[in-house]
């Protein structure tokens, strides 16, 4: 039977090994578990390759406004999400990202249903990079926002 401390040492060194995999790693080995954010937000894991990934956010009630509307910072945050996993298989293993500047314009808003973040890198610089998400619900084709960002490519 193993002692409660050998199986908190265990615990450690399995979340330290973890933690030190670059975040693309993470998300490959861990899927959303990853995150934190999105196991919060109910986000799933869905296509990422080099220069675009999808992400899916189901909408719940505690994610509403006071009008009954999805709450706009969550549009933001998801194209955000998928902007950076767009970006994260183009990087160098000693590379990470660092926002710059982003903006969302909103188009419509959404009350139910299941949100589709789709991210895509626009130019990749040495030191610079532009990308754009777009928020749909899934089965439309109508864009409810779309988000444009501005990355530093920094090194560790």
């Amino acid at each position: 039977m193993m002692t409660a401390v050998l199986q908190a040492t265990i615990i450690g060194f399995q979340k330290k090994r973890i933690s030190s995999m670059p975040y693309i790693e993470r998300i490959r080995s861990c899927g959303r578990d990853a995150n934190p954010f999105f196991t919060l937000m109910g986000i799933e894991l869905g296509v990422i390759g080099n220069g675009c990934a999808t992400l899916r956010m189901p909408i719940r009630p505690d994610m509403l406004n006071g009008e009954d509307f999805l709450q706009g910072g969550l549009f933001t945050a998801l194209a955000d999400e998928a902007m950076v996993l767009a970006i994260y298989p183009l990087l160098l293993p000693e590379e990470r990202i660092a926002t710059i500047s982003e903006s969302t314009t909103f188009m419509s808003g959404a009350q139910r249903g299941v949100l589709v973040g789709t991210g895509r890198v626009i130019k990749k610089g040495r030191r610079v990079i532009f990308a754009e998400g777009d928020v749909m619900l899934e089965g439309s084709d109508r864009i409810l926002s779309r988000s444009t960002a501005t990355f530093m490519v920094t090194k560790v």
